[in-house]
């Protein structure tokens, strides 16, 4: 039975911070990609990050490179999402998903797409607001 789980969401003031847990089991972790999607109201699920289970390689999307880090500790089959300077914009339900997307032409995952994944979790809502 596979089991995703995500935790670490809350209120937060813009500026600052929180790190996202993603606790995954049932599946051959080191053989997935985990990654994270938000979703704020009315709009649509979009992909942030990307981790590789079987190696660490990690993938962001432009907007986000340097604010924030996905790293995973695979002893523990956990991903992590560590947020920083959070803008109002980054107001979003976040969700964990594994799955094994496929790769464009230099090998990177096509980690936007999350209908490329197959196991989520329920999420954890994120609220950056003064």
């Amino acid at each position: 039975e596979v089991h995703i789980v995500e935790s670490g969401g809350g209120l937060v003031q813009p500026g600052g911070s929180l790190r996202l847990s993603c606790a995954a089991s049932g599946f051959p972790f080191d053989d997935y990609y985990i990654g994270w999607f938000r979703q704020a109201p009315g709009k649509e699920r979009e992909g942030v990050s990307c981790i590789s289970g079987s190696d660490g390689t990690t993938y962001y999307i432009d907007s986000l490179k340097g604010r924030f880090t996905i790293s995973s500790d695979n002893a523990k089959n956990t991903v992590y999402l560590q947020m920083n300077r959070l803008k109002p914009e980054d107001t979003a339900v976040y969700y964990c998903a594994a799955g094994v997307p496929s790769l464009d032409y230099s090998g990177t995952p096509y980690f936007l797409r999350d209908y490329e994944f197959d196991y989520w979790g329920q999420g954890t809502q994120v609220t950056v607001s003064s």
